[in-house]
């Protein structure tokens, strides 16, 4: 396995679903791992879990939309750690409607955590990284934001921006030892997808040549993999997990 000793990683929205898978596995392979995530409740369970595990992970409450939130995280890592090596910009919301019943609250909400919320956070740790000459920037796009997905405007808009942020910061960032790549799962087993009939997720799955939806395991080996040193020469590129799917 990959190792990550003497790494610390952080994951956003890490309390649950992939980011809790991602978070346990990092750990289990020798990181010290932070969650942040805007829920206190699940991110301490989370982190109070792996800790019983005897494994490295703590919480810490952030709000990706709001800068303030994340310079204070951030001072809090470099208080117990000097460096910060690799950052997951995983957190998101869905807030689905087709575009003539999408009110702009709707679209603003997931604008601010699944695009702007990226931003502010690495736009906080890259000088960190900067400073270190060393860092791996993996950013969470999807599936849908290569190939659109109905009733999701919002969501797409903001997947479809990650990829085009991940390629101009691999191209700022490339040259001072820092990668910057994306993920774009496809449908993944999670609470977010539990949301969808029945008939439509066997509708995915019957395009999806592997037969079967993605686990947040699946996700997190991608996560594991891009931020190793082994994957160095990799940088600007969407790694697609999501079993070959047909859209």
């Amino acid at each position: 396995m990959i190792q990550f000793q003497n790494t610390v990683v952080i994951i956003t929205g890490a309390a649950s679903g992939i980011g809790r898978t991602a978070a346990e596995m990092f750990a289990k392979n020798g990181a010290t791992v932070w969650i942040w995530d805007r829920n206190p409740e699940s991110g301490n369970a989370a982190a109070l879990a792996m800790q019983k595990k005897q494994l490295a992970v703590f919480f810490h409450p952030v709000d990706v939309t709001q800068p303030e939130s994340i310079a204070e995280a951030v001072h809090q890592v470099l208080k117990n750690s000097r460096k910060i090596h690799v950052l997951i910009n995983n957190a998101g919301i869905v807030r689905d409607a087709t575009l003539m019943k999408m009110e702009p609250h709707q679209w603003q909400d997931v604008l601010d955590v699944n695009l702007s919320g990226v931003f502010h956070c690495t736009r906080l740790i890259a000088p960190i990284m900067v400073q270190h000459g060393y860092g791996r920037i993996i950013n969470t796009s999807s599936v849908v934001g290569v190939y659109g997905n109905f009733g999701q405007s919002n969501y797409v808009a903001t997947k479809a921006g990650v990829i085009g942020v991940t390629r101009v910061w691999a191209r700022e960032l490339g040259r001072k030892g820092i990668t910057v790549n994306a993920v774009a799962p496809g449908f993944v087993a999670t609470e977010m997808v539990k949301t969808v009939p029945q008939k439509v997720l066997d509708g995915v799955i019957q395009r999806t040549p592997v037969g079967r939806l993605g686990t947040p395991e699946d996700v997190a080996f991608a996560y594991l993999f891009l931020a190793s040193r082994q994957a160095g020469f990799i940088n600007g590129a969407v790694l697609s997990v999501d079993g070959g799917f047909i859209p």
